[in-house]
Parts: C-alpha cells; sequence; structure tokens
C-alpha cells in the first residue's frame, strides 16, 4: 500500500493557506483519474520555502542522492532456484500477484525464528 500525502499552500488575500491532501493506493492498483488530475494540479503550484522548510544545498541533494543509492543496492534481491512441491507452489499462486514476496516473508519468518525449523524436523521424522 502507498500512501500519497501531498502538501499544498495558496496565497489568498495575502494569507498562506495550506493543507494536505492524502490518497491511499494499493499495491497494484492504479492511481484514479482523480486522484492523477490531484497530482498534476498540485505540482503546478509554486513552493514555498519558509524557514522550518528551506531550499536544499546542493550538498544535501548529493548527499540525499547517496544514501538513495545506498538504499537501492541494499534492496536488491538475488534471484534464486528454488525446488518445491508443486502444491506448495499452488497455494502460494492462489494468494495472487506478489505470491513470491509472500514466500520470502515466510523464508526470512522461518530463518529469524530457529525453533520453527526444529519443530519442522521432529515432525518429519516422525513420519
Amino acid at each position: 500500500m502507498l500512501g500519497i500525502d501531498v502538501e499544498w499552500d495558496d496565497e489568498k488575500n495575502g494569507e498562506v493557506i495550506m493543507g494536505i491532501t492524502r490518497s491511499t493506493v494499493r499495491v497494484g492498483q492504479k492511481p484514479t483519474k482523480e486522484q492523477l488530475k490531484q497530482i498534476r494540479e498540485i505540482a503546478k503550484r509554486p513552493i514555498h520555502y519558509t524557514e522550518d522548510c528551506p531550499e536544499s544545498t546542493p550538498e544535501a541533494l548529493a548527499e540525499f542522492a547517496a544514501m538513495a543509492r545506498s538504499r537501492r543496492k541494499r534492496k536488491v534481491k538475488p534471484v534464486v532456484a528454488l525446488r518445491v512441491e508443486p502444491e506448495a507452489l499452488e497455494k502460494y499462486k492462489a494468494l495472487g500477484s506478489g505470491y513470491t514476496g509472500i514466500m520470502a516473508d515466510v523464508l526470512n519468518y522461518v530463518a529469524d525464528n530457529p525453533e520453527i525449523l526444529s519443530k519442522s524436523q521432529a515432525i518429519s521424522s516422525v513420519e
């Protein structure tokens, strides 16, 4: 789920009016025409810098870019071939789009909770 918060301000009669527009877009969902229209309209408005929110310096922008590159490197996930039972794969596929992410979450959960593995090994030794 992606939350879109857009802050805006207008000057009317010499008074600055500020607000926040909130929209929610779920994974796999496209923004509505109304949401796209709203984003385009707000993007046309001028940016008013304040003491609390000054314009970013080139140095700060370079630092943000370096942080973003670093995060992207950490987010890159290796592709792995994994053999699973056909029935298990069908169950995951039945969950719909994003099922591979769910499989990864399950694997991470088990890796973070090794006691689950010991229970699983005890069950398979009984069978």
